[in-house]
């Protein structure tokens, strides 16, 4: 019973918080990147709550138990991202003072085309996000509370829906900073008491298949491999809600330095959530892998600090679907709905409706997780909608390099080509997922069109003239 009302109470505490947050409300803008305010450690804190979503927690410890800590290193693909991102793209965000959405960026070089394409991608991939967070949560409440997973998807997702929706990014920032501070404890605490129940490290090795430890894992070419680092290298660079972030900093170098502190912790953070599926695997042989977390922490952990715990794994989960649920409303009504219109919105009406997309995308979250089993293939079939489409094209806009529609259009064009063909009709030779396909084809079709799109430099000679 202690526990339950652990549980409770944390529920209850962050749904008061994210509703009280809401207060003052009163545009599209503070909807989406709150008042532009925070320093450092907020960003930090609130983009880690945010990336480390179920399929980073839960769902590294479902494929380590499977294949093996091979998963922890291709996730540090990501950790990768992060730190690149501090250096070369946060220290430039100064050049859009008023943007609040990838799409407001792309439509500094691409215009109208470019914002709208972003903008249905972005709710898109948003959606299929929260899909991956949802699933955890239906997998936590039927180990942990008993209840059916659908019951739990649709417990979960409603707590998430209504303080997002009411609170904006204010309310995510404030539950994410939260959040954040219960799961780096918590976590880490699950695994020392893992281990400790397991027999220790040198028990939980043995228990484990000698492939377990292989990198890449057995049956895993190395092409496969270093197709999945890249995977989590680019399938969320530069997604919405990190976009989002990029603008919520006083500074720039506060945005910088947040993000970098977030890309250096993710590093350890990868490993702790992935060996919990070793302590699980040596616990109990044939469990669920998709439960290994869960498993552990009700096993392994006493009364109050499990409870304790538990929150901090449905922290995890909430603190990523917020955040892309706001990617996805900011995305749809910024991005496709104002951009299409012939007359402006009000203030008030623009607002209302990135509340209303709110609930749509949760909805459509729920459908996700209930198509797709394990919650890290979501996230990985979610990545095919941004990275081979809107990657590049944006990252060219963001690091200054010359950008034209015809490139961002060619580029665009290649990449969903490239994803498509290698996917499903060449069935992804050598195990390459085709998102590595399709960024590398966006890459080329956009760097070769913006080049033949180049006017001569000065002092170059011109094209001759015909002669009459």
């Amino acid at each position: 019973m202690v526990d339950y009302a652990i549980i409770l109470l944390y529920l209850a505490v962050v749904l008061a918080l994210g509703l009280w947050s809401g207060r003052g409300m009163r545009n599209l803008s503070q909807f989406s990147v709150a008042h532009r305010s925070y320093g450092s450690l907020i960003v930090f804190a609130t983009l880690s709550a945010s990336f480390i979503g179920g399929g980073f927690s839960m769902g590294n410890a479902e494929k380590v138990f499977r294949f093996g800590i091979a998963n922890i290193v291709a996730l540090w693909g990501f950790s990768l991202k992060e730190i690149l991102v501090a250096r070369l793209i946060a220290p430039r965000m100064a050049r859009f003072p008023g943007a609040i959405s990838a799409g407001d960026v792309m439509a500094t070089a691409y215009g109208k085309p470019g914002q709208v394409v972003t903008g249905l991608f972005s709710v898109i991939l948003c959606a299929g996000i929260v899909g991956a967070q949802v699933g955890a949560i239906g997998h936590i409440t039927q180990v942990f509370l008993g209840i059916s997973p659908i019951y739990g998807i649709l417990v979960g997702c409603g707590i998430v829906i209504a303080y997002s929706t009411v609170g904006g990014m204010r309310a995510v920032v404030l539950t994410d900073v939260i959040q954040f501070g219960i799961l780096g404890i918590g976590i880490p605490a699950a695994l020392v008491f893992g281990v400790v129940k397991a027999g220790g490290v040198s028990a939980i090795a043995a228990a484990a298949p000698a492939g377990h430890f292989a990198v890449p894992a057995d049956g895993m070419t190395l092409w496969a491999f270093v197709s999945l680092f890249l995977t989590f290298l680019l399938g969320e660079t530069l997604v919405p809600p990190y976009v989002q972030r990029l603008f919520i900093g006083k500074r720039p170098s506060h945005t910088a330095r947040g993000t970098l502190l977030s890309g250096i912790f993710s590093i350890p953070f990868f490993a702790v959530t992935g060996l919990i599926g070793l302590v699980a695997l040596a616990l109990e042989p044939d469990l669920n892998p998709n439960l290994a977390m869960p498993y552990v922490i009700k096993t392994v952990l006493p009364v109050g600090l499990r409870g304790i715990v538990i929150a901090g794994v449905i922290a995890i989960v909430m603190s990523s679907a917020d955040s892309f649920l706001n990617g996805a409303a900011t995305g749809a009504i910024n991005d496709v709905v104002k951009p299409l219109r012939r007359s402006p919105l009000a203030e008030r009406t623009e607002l209302r409706l990135a509340k209303l997309v709110n609930l749509l995308v949760g909805v459509l979250a729920v459908v996700f997780a209930c198509c797709i089993e394990s919650i890290l293939d979501i996230l990985i079939y979610s990545y095919n909608f941004w990275a081979p489409i809107i990657l590049v094209p944006l990252a060219a806009v963001l690091m200054g390099l010359r950008a034209t529609k015809a490139a961002f259009l060619a580029g665009t064009s290649a990449g969903v080509a490239g994803v498509l063909i290698w996917n499903y009709v060449l069935r992804q030779p050598g195990g390459v997922d085709g998102l590595v396909i399709g960024v590398f084809c966006n890459l080329a079709a956009f760097a070769l069109t913006a080049a033949l799109g180049r006017p001569p430099q000065a002092g170059q000679p011109a094209e001759p003239t015909p002669a009459p």
